[in-house]
């Protein structure tokens, strides 16, 4: 250590000394003590590590000094999740919380959350009930299932339902259906651990209703289906579709169960979303048993729904493992209301906000585009520009893999600042800001940017902005 490094060292001011400055009481105003204390001596290790690091360094002044202690003293007590603004144009967004909820959801949220409610209480017999009654009618009604069942997400209904109907017997899959999905999850290790035993059948590309036959022994407990929700196989393909499974089971004595996957309610076709068969269409060509997601094409929490026969439903319901599965009052809340919203499918389409970006139209996204550009503008200085371009959205989720849906994108262009720069300007705001870079540019897409976001998105800009010509180009 130099002497003037340990000089410098000297310098740096005491605990007591920093918490007596005007700048430091105003905090003490708004936060607890020990939150600025602890906000100070991070500061001031960082400065003797910052002088030890580099000879060169200079001891910041005493506003420089408060102001870092307000900053990080901001870090500190921001929350770790938040919200973002979604401009990436990908609707069903895993890393972004996937689906935004409707309105109703976040009201029923509200409304249960802050109260007690009938959670387990059977309001017209006046003794302990079932947290499933909430929604079992709700799925039976918009599927046509016998009986359903919900759990907190869709890999535990499928590890439940494995459970329930197979364990220690075999289970019948395709070989190109042992997908693969987001965090490691795999069909082979969720039937590793319910128990099951795994019997492939087929090829990649190729299986045929001969594969399942040949297949089946006095311990095969199920025919398994599962969506292969994040890819496609295309080309020199065939696989054997629910109904002809559905047949084999039947003549079998076997029951035929699906993972769907998303998940779908409501039929997208005439809105041009096609090649996703609904949850009723599945049970209505045969399937035993289906599950799915509540947080995906559903546009609802986070869910595991499961619909099919009583028989099978109702012996999951007595499983020991259910009630680690068990959704808490929240997620049941949102998920009653975002189902009551299917009754009518034209109230669904404007109130369930996943379903509502992806039905929108290439021409009501340039005319959205068109709204959002001449309201940022107004708090954007000459420095900003804002360039429109045609694009394309995706549904995500592991939804329609191959699906690319037309779009309206806006360049967000800061002069002398390169699009990382951009990019992560805006990812650090006070409400952070999340788009895309492509083709050298920085991209926000309309599609995916709420109507209750412009006043936010308008803001980030303008603190990302600012941040920006603050620093050297």
């Amino acid at each position: 250590m130099t002497g003037s490094v340990r000089n410098m060292m000297k310098e740096i001011p005491k605990v007591d000394r920093v918490l007596a400055w005007p700048e430091i009481s105003g905090l003490l105003a708004k936060h607890p003590r020990p939150e600025v204390l602890v906000a100070i001596r991070t500061v001031l290790v960082q400065l003797r590590e910052q002088l030890l690091d580099n000879s060169d360094s200079t001891l910041p002044d005493t506003a420089r000094i408060s102001a870092l202690i307000s900053s990080e003293l901001e870090s500190r007590t921001r929350p770790s999740l938040q919200t973002v603004v979604n401009g990436t144009g990908v609707v069903v967004h895993t890393n972004l919380g996937r689906s935004p909820l409707a309105d109703e959801a976040e009201e029923a949220i509200l409304n249960v959350s802050s109260r007690y409610s009938n959670l387990e209480f059977d309001l017209q017999t006046g003794e302990r009930g079932t947290r499933y009654a909430h929604v079992e009618g709700l799925i039976c009604e918009l599927t046509g299932a016998e009986a359903a069942l919900v759990v907190n997400n869709n890999a535990a209904a499928v590890i439940l339902a494995l459970s329930t109907m197979a364990q220690g017997r075999e289970v019948i899959v395709s070989r190109g259906e042992l997908v693969e999905i987001g965090g490691s999850f795999r069909i082979p290790d969720v039937m590793r651990q319910s128990g099951a035993q795994l019997v492939e059948v087929g090829t990649t590309n190729r299986t045929h209703i001969r594969d399942y036959l040949v297949a089946i022994t006095e311990a095969t407990a199920l025919l398994l289906k599962v969506h292969t929700s994040n890819f496609a196989v295309v080309g020199f393909t065939a696989e054997v579709s629910v109904a002809d499974m559905s047949s084999l089971g039947r003549e079998s004595g076997i029951p035929v169960m699906l993972d769907a996957g998303s998940g779908c309610l409501m039929d997208l076709s005439p809105y041009g979303i096609s090649g996703e068969p609904t949850v009723s269409q599945y049970l209505a060509a045969g399937a035993d048993v289906v599950t799915f997601s509540g947080d995906k094409l559903l546009g609802g929490p986070q869910a595991g729904l499961i619909a099919g026969k009583r028989q099978f439903i109702e012996a999951m319901k007595r499983h020991p493992l259910l009630r680690a599965l068990r959704m808490d009052k929240l997620s049941l809340a949102s998920l009653e209301a975002t189902l009551r919203l299917y009754r009518d499918p034209r109230r669904a389409l404007v109130s369930i906000p996943t379903l509502r970006m992806l039905t929108m139209t290439a021409g009501d996204l340039d005319h959205r585009a068109d709204v959002i550009v001449r309201r940022l503008r107004r708090s954007l200085p000459d420095t900003v520009t804002l360039v429109k371009h045609r694009g394309e959205s995706s549904a995500g989720g592991g939804s329609f893999p191959l699906l690319q849906l037309p779009t309206t994108l806006v360049e967000v262009v800061v002069a002398g600042h390169s699009p990382l720069q951009i990019e992560a300007a805006l990812r650090r705001t006070m409400v952070p800001v999340i788009g895309r870079i492509h083709h050298d540019r920085y991209l926000l897409d309309v599609r995916t940017i709420l109507d209750r976001d412009l006043p936010t998105l308008s803001q980030s800009l303008a603190e990302a902005s600012a941040g920006l010509a603050k620093e050297k180009p």
